[in-house]
């Protein structure tokens, strides 16, 4: 039997629609049989029963009222919709027992069962028995879901068809029935919405898929001889497309996402962006208005935008589409650039379907391949081998604790981003609470400089480690751990070498990384030699006095102007270098117009022509002299 490659998937041939089967992994397994019902033991003559729970007997009313909302029964209702077995109320203390943290009792309020951080959900989590319907017996995956569903014709014709076109709520195992549905006639035809909408050009459609009914053609072939010509099998009843400027050149992104991410420009190329977003909001919304009718009659609306385009066509005042609209769909393939003919290849992909020719052996074969390639799964756990996996817990702190912790990363902060104001502030208020300036920093911020001071000075704040120094009398002699390098990494081997002698120590003067930090510690030690060690421990290397400072700006003066005089001197010597490798030529007069006598003899000998002294010379000697004798003759006109 031979069909057609392009085959609409609402203009199926019938005897290809009628041999078509659902397409499946033929390597795969049958489908796990549903588990059997757990045994029920027959309650007493007036007593309640559970059909869900293992062997759960009630008195009355109220008591199976009480178990229905327990965390026994929910567990077991989830885990068989899931595809598992029940357990008992035993097997089920077990599992909560192993939590970390479970509820304080079976009998929970209706708040608390909708809570998603109780036991039976956090055993859910543990467990995944989500995953249970698709873990086949023998451990095989089946095949993902892709944006196509696929059927089969024997002996070698398979179908494709994409997801999209059928009901959202549509199962899988329903795919071929809704298939079959689409092939009958609708009055009018079947209609579709098609929007696409990015980077400020905007295309849209209303367009028939499928047939027409016939009673319209049955009129027309009584009225005429001749049968009418057949419609064809998509046609677009609407469309419209425009642009507006809303991107900015290449840089990308609207004009809206900038402002929200840096601020409002106030350039005019922003100001025309935002008309042109806005413009493009009204046309977009008014052509929905114009086409509500249509569009309320569509099946099907395919919408291509971003997350802040797509609110022009959904959630605003007097929309035509609603949010929750079960007709809204994504295109599932890349689309391009929003174009009329754009609209028409997405048309034409949607109602395509695909058609491939394999045998029952090549598609084994593939599937085999395939199924090979899937990870496999990971085998799960028995249910009472959950008592064995338990995390640490980390330890609890106290709201003391916390309030510390929080000081702490407050300044570590302020420090190392040299916020002084805020940090003079923080100071006066905490400083004694935290310990004092010279303070360890706790091994629990994952800090590994010693002090404050270090922080600041590998920061390169200037002002802050000044502060530090002068005002609040920092250590400068506290060392940094050994795992500390210079770089701000930490040393491989740093547990294991051998303690260094005394002095060797890094201290936050070695950590400092400018010359501006480094000068505030000299300083320091000029002015104040008897607050520490400074050129011993604290390894300052020199002190920096006021003369010794002025005396060093006073060098760089001096070399400045050095710089700049012999820079003079340098020019001047180009100048002079110049002037004497120009070469002057001799710039003689024009000769005068000679009159030739109208009779008589003629002088012998040449008269010398106005290119007489410039012959021989290359062309650019020729200019120069040109260039010479035009500047004569403009001083003489000046004279």
């Amino acid at each position: 039997m031979a069909h057609r490659y392009n085959l609409n998937v609402f203009c199926l041939p019938s005897e290809l629609v009628d041999t078509l089967t659902p397409r499946a992994l033929v390597g795969q397994p049958p489908p796990r049989e549903p588990s059997p019902p757990p045994p029920t033991v027959a309650p007493l003559a007036s007593a309640k029963g559970c059909n869900i729970c293992l062997g759960a007997t009630f008195a009355d009313v109220d008591e199976q009222r009480v178990h229905f909302r327990t965390d026994w029964h929910r567990y077991n209702v989830k885990i068989r919709l899931s595809g598992g077995n029940a357990i008992t109320e035993s097997a089920f203390a077990q599992l909560v027992g192993g939590l970390e943290d479970s509820l304080s009792g079976s009998a929970s309020s209706d708040d608390e069962i909708s809570d998603e951080s109780d036991a039976v959900n956090t055993l859910l989590s543990k467990i995944n028995y989500t995953s249970l319907s698709d873990v086949p017996e023998d451990g095989t995956l089946k095949a993902p879901l892709t944006a196509l569903t696929w059927f089969h014709s024997p002996p070698s014709t398979q179908i494709g068809v994409y997801r999209m076109l059928f009901p959202l709520d549509t199962p899988p195992s329903a795919y071929l029935s809704e298939l079959k549905a689409m092939q009958a006639t609708v009055e009018g035809g079947r209609k579709w919405a098609m929007f696409l909408v990015a980077g400020g050009h905007f295309a849209g459609a209303i367009v028939r898929v499928g047939r027409i009914s016939d009673e319209q053609d049955e009129v027309v072939q009584t009225r005429k001889r001749k049968p009418p010509k057949s419609k064809p099998e998509t046609e677009v009843l609407e469309h419209k497309t425009f642009h507006r400027y809303t991107t900015r050149k290449k840089q990308g992104g609207s004009q809206s996402i900038n402002d929200n991410a840096k601020g409002a420009a106030i350039s005019a190329g922003a100001m025309l962006r935002r008309y042109g977003e806005q413009a493009l909001r009204d046309d977009i919304r008014n052509l929905l208005r114009d086409w509500a009718e249509d569009i309320h009659e569509c099946e099907r609306i395919f919408i291509r935008a971003s997350v802040s385009n797509r609110r022009i066509f959904l959630d605003y005042e007097g929309c035509v589409i609603s949010k929750g609209d079960g007709r809204l769909r994504t295109f599932p393939f890349p689309t391009r650039r929003p174009t009329q003919a754009e609209l028409a290849r997405c048309l034409q992909e949607l109602v395509r379907a695909k058609v491939s020719h394999l045998t029952e052996e090549a598609l084994r074969a593939q599937d085999e391949a395939y199924l090979a390639s899937l990870p496999k799964p990971k085998p799960l756990p028995a249910q009472p081998a959950l008592e064995s996996v338990e995390k640490p817990k980390p330890p609890r702190l106290t709201k003391e604790e916390e309030i510390v912790r929080e000081k702490w990363n407050r300044l570590l902060d302020m420090v190392s981003k040299g916020r002084l104001e805020p940090l003079k502030a923080f100071w006066e208020r905490e400083g004694q609470d935290l310990g004092g300036i010279d303070a360890l920093i706790p091994e629990w911020t994952g800090d590994r400089r010693a002090s404050i001071l270090q922080v600041a000075a590998q920061a390169g704040h200037d002002a802050v480690v000044q502060w530090l120094l002068f005002d609040l009398h920092a250590d400068p002699t506290t060392p940094v751990p050994l795992a500390w390098t210079k770089d701000g990494g930490m040393e491989s081997d740093a547990s294991d070498a051998e303690a260094p002698p005394a002095g060797s120590r890094r201290t936050a003067y070695d950590l400092a990384r400018s010359r501006a930090v480094r000068d505030v510690f000299r300083r320091c030690a000029a002015d104040h030699p008897d607050w520490w060690d400074w050129f011993g421990i604290a390894h300052v290397p020199s002190a920096l006095s006021k003369e010794k400072e002025e005396e060093r700006d006073d060098k760089k003066k001096q070399r400045r102007k050095g710089l700049r005089e012999k820079m003079r001197e340098r020019e001047a010597r180009e100048r002079e270098q110049e002037r004497s490798s120009e070469v002057v030529f001799p710039v003689e007069e024009p000769p005068k117009a000679k009159k030739e006598p109208p009779s008589g003899p003629q002088k012998l000998g040449g008269s010398s022509g106005s290119t007489d002294g410039i012959a021989g010379l290359t062309p650019e000697m020729r200019a120069k002299v040109e260039r010479e004798r035009r500047a004569r003759a403009a001083e003489a006109r000046l004279r």
